[in-house]
């Protein structure tokens, strides 16, 4: 087989370069729509400044202006100086002038096109009806948790780790389409954008190419010197020097709710769901070969995903000795491009199998389809039903007024909220209101997993508020005196002059 490309016998006959779909992009937009839709339904809608990006807004908004955050600029600078993707769009920000919001969403919907090209390319690749490709969609769109991982399949908002994940999707179908430069230009664009996602596609495609192309052998053999050394000096001398540290006790207590982060204290059951996709992957490609429609560099794209179960595995002695970086790469997140593959052979098992019968291939397709609305309409209408299908600005509410409010403030100013603020409002300060805040301790804890400073510095932080709910005016104003903190914002009246108020909620001066 050439390097370049797949001989066309091997090449399903409703597949065109790589567009996924008979004839046009036409067909492929009709089912992209439906497919942005149900992804968002089944996250429980689409929703700025929520969970981890309570660290990449500030990041940006620090970048586009470097007067704010004057107090947490540390702890916010520990993770943002690992990464691009922050800089990336504060510079698209200042050349469009488009608003954070804006950009967020549009960075959102980018994601899940790519998601759908790539998911649909490489279904055009391995199935053998278009009905197979629309199910493989539909069952993406069903969001879901890698066990124990940290990671979910979807977000309700732009994580920088979904995007990098769609390129890596588009990078495997290039692969398996026989390219060797397009592969890896996508995996080098996806490490800027989030280097570990992007890691972990990259170990797999080369792997995969090593099994396939015995001509790239050498090449691929050269270029590990050049990378390996600057691995070395990254972890050395570099942005990762001083993590191979170990984890001591009290760096490891500010963790204790990240048990995602430690695999050896895994439950018995965490292990069988995330070792079950090996006997998947392997048993679906056996039945594929055995019927002769497993199609070339298949096998090895396999051998390359199971790949990385077993450097999973060699993390786990360096994870038992507590090596900080060992821990803070995360490598149970293997495991999200494993649930893919075994995805994708579980629905051409379930739509096509060995006999390619169309109707059991429309069949698997509605019932997925309409599992996804159901799930969808559920989520929204039933268990959340205050939320909107798109949130992408603050909402004005409460809290949004009181956020706008703190926006005109000094940025030097900084503010004392419930160290759960955010997941009780859906924004933090630092993302609504752009100031410094106290603690908030569902972002802070994990961004001290890279940092056993800040690490500390959070955990002294949310032993003197203690019980938000319970706190004094008293205690308040110690606390304002010891962080030079300038409002409180709660809902509780207090014995403290009011700056400003909405609703139930206070802003009251500290000083």
């Amino acid at each position: 087989m050439s390097g370049n490309d797949t001989s066309a016998s091997s090449l399903r006959p409703f597949q065109s370069s790589l567009c996924p779909f008979p004839f046009s992009l036409v067909a492929f937009g009709l089912c992209l729509i439906p497919f942005v839709l149900l992804a968002t339904l089944n996250s429980a809608g689409y929703r700025y400044g929520a969970s981890d990006q309570a660290f990449y807004i500030p990041a940006v908004l620090k970048r586009l202006d470097p007067a704010l955050f004057p107090r947490d600029g540390a702890l916010i600078e520990s993770q943002a100086r690992l990464t691009v993707v922050d800089e990336a769009i504060a510079l698209v920000a200042r050349a469009t002038g488009l608003s954070l919001p804006v950009l967020f969403a549009g960075a959102y919907l980018a994601a899940l096109v790519l998601l759908a090209w790539g998911a649909a390319s490489l279904g055009a690749l391995l199935y053998r009806t278009p009905w197979a490709v629309a199910a493989l969609l539909a069952a993406l769109t069903l969001r879901h948790a890698i066990t124990k991982s940290g990671t979910n399949t979807l977000e309700g908002y732009f994580h920088p780790r979904q995007l990098a994940f769609a390129f890596g999707v588009l990078a495997v179908a290039w692969f398996l389409r026989g390219s060797l430069v397009r592969p890896a230009v996508l995996v080098a664009v996806a490490f800027l954008i989030h280097s570990t996602t992007a890691s972990w596609f990259g170990v797999w495609l080369v792997v995969a190419t090593f099994v396939a192309e015995r001509r790239a052998r050498v090449p691929l053999g050269a270029a590990a010197v050049p990378v390996v050394a600057v691995a070395v000096w990254a972890i050395v001398f570099g942005p990762l020097s001083g993590r191979l540290t170990r984890f001591d006790p009290a760096w490891l207590e500010t963790l204790s709710r990240k048990d995602y982060l430690f695999a050896l204290d895994w439950p018995a059951t965490t292990w069988l769901v995330n070792l079950a996709y090996i006997p998947v992957i392997l048993w679906a490609y056996r039945r594929r070969t055995l019927a002769g429609i497993a199609i070339q560099r298949e096998k090895a794209l396999v051998i390359g995903c199971l790949t990385l179960a077993v450097i999973f595995a060699g993390f786990l002695p360096f994870h038992a000795a507590g090596v900080a970086l060992a821990i803070q790469l995360q490598p149970a997140r293997v495991f999200w491009m494993l649930d893919l593959l075994a995805v994708v052979y579980v629905v051409w098992m379930a739509a096509e199998g060995v006999r390619r019968p169309t109707r059991r291939a429309q069949a698997t397709a509605a019932v997925l389809i309409a599992l996804s609305v159901v799930r969808g309409t559920y989520l929204l209408a039933v268990r959340f039903p205050d939320r909107q299908v798109a949130a992408i600005w603050i909402a004005d509410n409460d809290w949004g007024r009181v956020m706008a409010w703190a926006r005109t403030t000094d940025p030097g100013a900084a503010w004392l909220a419930d160290p759960l603020h955010a997941a009780r409002y859906g924004t933090s300060v630092r993302v609504a209101g752009e100031r410094d805040v106290l603690v908030e301790e569902g972002k802070d804890t994990a961004i001290g997993m890279y940092d056993r400073g800040i690490a500390m510095r959070v955990r002294e932080r949310l032993v003197a508020v203690g019980d938000f709910a319970t706190i004094t005016p008293a205690r308040c104003r110690e606390l304002a005196a010891t962080y030079a903190l300038t409002y409180l914002v709660t809902d509780r009246v207090m014995d403290l002059p009011v700056a400003f108020q909405s609703g139930t909620l206070h802003v009251y001066a500290l000083r």
